[in-house]
This record gives structure tokens, sequence and C-alpha cells, in this order.
């Protein structure tokens, strides 16, 4: 018989395994992002960063998943739907200004902003076994530094 201890961990550790696997899914989500967003520019400059920024969330995606298995649980393997539906809005933003570098980086801008937000989150909510918070923070910080950086990139000149 579990005791009131034993299910509150449980479900402390479901809650955690479940705030893991939407991180994962966000990252899985922004590397097809920029990978979509790379397809629709033309400059380099944009290329390189959206490049650069893809094989970041993949290696982000890579820690999530090994830390969730770590929890002895299965990772999910892909996307979500909002993911689906933020890439086809790339799509939509892109056709209609042409494939405007600006507007490509606004919507990265944007679902970066978005992930600070769900990492801040979930670091908020969750008393997290020390090497999942340093992946967590670590995770945060490279984006936070991204969203700083990107500031340059914003004035795109072809």
């Amino acid at each position: 018989m579990e005791t009131t201890l034993e299910g509150a961990k449980e479900q402390n550790h479901d809650k955690i395994v479940k705030s893991l696997q939407e991180l994962l899914e966000k990252n899985y989500d922004a590397e097809k992002g920029f990978r979509k967003a790379l397809d629709n520019t033309k400059n380099n400059s944009l290329k390189n960063y959206l490049k650069h920024q893809a094989v970041k969330r993949n290696r982000f995606a890579t820690e999530l998943d090994f830390e969730i298995r770590n929890l002895n649980a299965k990772p999910k393997e892909s996307g979500s739907a909002t993911g689906s539906l933020h890439r086809a809005w790339i799509d939509l933003k892109s056709a209609i200004a042409g494939n405007d570098d600006e507007a490509i980086l606004e919507e990265c801008i944007r679902g970066d902003k978005a992930s600070v937000k769900e990492y801040e989150e979930v670091l908020k909510e969750h008393k997290l076994h020390s090497k999942i918070e340093q992946v967590v923070t670590q995770q945060l910080n490279d984006i936070r530094k991204t969203l700083n950086e990107v500031k340059r990139l914003e004035d795109l000149k072809e």
C-alpha cells in the first residue's frame, strides 16, 4: 500500500516529467521553426543565425530527453500542434511579406520570448533535482543571451 508521502513524491515526479516533456516539445518546435525560417531567408547572416539556433535547440532537446529518461519516463518524440501552427504562421507571414527577413526574425524572437517564459515557469513551479535544475537554467540563460544578442540582427539589410 502506498503512503501519503510516496503518493506525493510520485505526483511531484509526474508533474516534473510533464513540465520537462513540455520543454522538450518546445525545443522540437523551435528547432523545426528555425529550420523552416532558414528556408525562407536569403540573407547569409540570418541564415547562419537560424542554423546555429536550430542546432542549439536540437542540443537542448537531447539534454532534456536524457533527463526525462533518467526520471524513468519515455520522452516525447515530436513537437506540438501549437508548434506546427507557429511554423504555418511563419510561412504565411513570409509569403505576405515576400520572405521579409525582419518579419522572419520577429517571429523567431517572439518564439524565444515564449520559451523564456515557459522555462521560468518550470523553474518557479518545481523543486527540481540539482542536475535537472542546472540543465534547465543553462538552457534558459542561453535563450536569454540569444535574445540580447539578436538586437544586432533586427536591422538586417540585404
